[in-house]
């Protein structure tokens, strides 16, 4: 009996999960596209700024557990848990990031082609990526110039953000491309997601992207960066060898990919 009286209370909670479709979805994300395209620069410039300085978190805390570890193959399942912690604080700041605008102000562009809209995507992604960069060469200025980090600490940034930059430009962009999807898909997700799982979900794929070795353009710059102001790379080489194709991967994940199909499956029912 006690059984058949739970399945009842839970009954009006299925109905409204069931009723969370995936045009609902679309519809959701779209609507916080529009919004992101109609905010002013200065909110634009500023939530971008603070988002390259906070997912350089992600580094940070992923060199301090690079730096304590012993170097074996397990360390990596330990040190990409830092990796999260930069996205969690960008994601659920809600600031300005470019690989989650990578599919949210393309959804109703999508729906509602226009040039105009078109125009406004382009000032949205140009002001959020300049943003981000500036926000991240700022984190790398202070790690790499203003003695923040022990020197212990500081040789593991190092380690993590050497190994980034040792990867060659094709590299870059093929790998940025799972990175793109995944983060594409992380938005897609989150609308349904209670906020108790929002955490965990962040911190899962976020998770995976850095044990898998994918190139996040916005994280990465700031390894590239760091790297770059030690003078161990040309700022040509951080720039066209790391960043350029990166931000080609993640976009071909994100929008061409993730943001193309998920237009696809909703496009007769909006």
């Amino acid at each position: 009996m006690a059984r058949g009286r739970r399945s009842k209370a839970q009954e009006p909670a299925l109905d409204e999960l069931a009723d969370v479709t995936t045009a609902l979805i679309y519809r959701a994300i779209s609507r916080s596209g529009r919004h992101e395209l109609a905010r002013p620069f200065s909110a634009l410039w500023w939530s971008g700024v603070g988002a390259g300085l906070a997912i350089s978190l992600s580094i940070l805390c992923k060199g301090l557990l690079t730096a304590l570890l012993p170097d074996t193959a397990w360390a990596l399942a330990v040190t990409n848990l830092g990796y999260s912690v930069g996205f969690l604080v960008v994601i659920m700041g809600r600031m300005q990031l470019f690989t989650e605008n990578t599919v949210t102000p393309i959804l109703p562009l999508l729906a509602y082609p226009s040039i105009g809209r078109l125009a406004q995507t382009a000032r949205l992604w140009s002001i959020v990526f300049l943003a981000n960069m500036t926000g991240c060469l700022l984190a790398a200025i202070l790690m790499v110039y203003a003695g923040i980090i022990p020197p212990l600490q500081m040789q593991g940034v190092m380690e993590v953000s050497r190994h980034y930059a040792e990867v060659a430009p094709l590299d870059h962009l093929m790998w940025g491309m799972p990175a793109g999807f995944m983060i594409a898909s992380l938005v897609w997700m989150l609308p349904r997601i209670e906020s108790a799982g929002e955490v965990l979900m962040i911190m899962l794929v976020t998770y995976m992207i850095g044990l898998g070795g994918f190139s996040h353009v916005v994280a990465g710059s700031t390894e590239l960066f760091i790297v770059m102001l030690s003078g161990e790379i040309s700022p040509v080489a951080a720039v066209f060898g790391g960043i350029v194709p990166a931000l080609v991967g993640n976009v071909i994940g994100g929008t061409v990919i993730f943001a193309a199909l998920a237009y696809a499956q909703v496009r007769e029912e909006i």
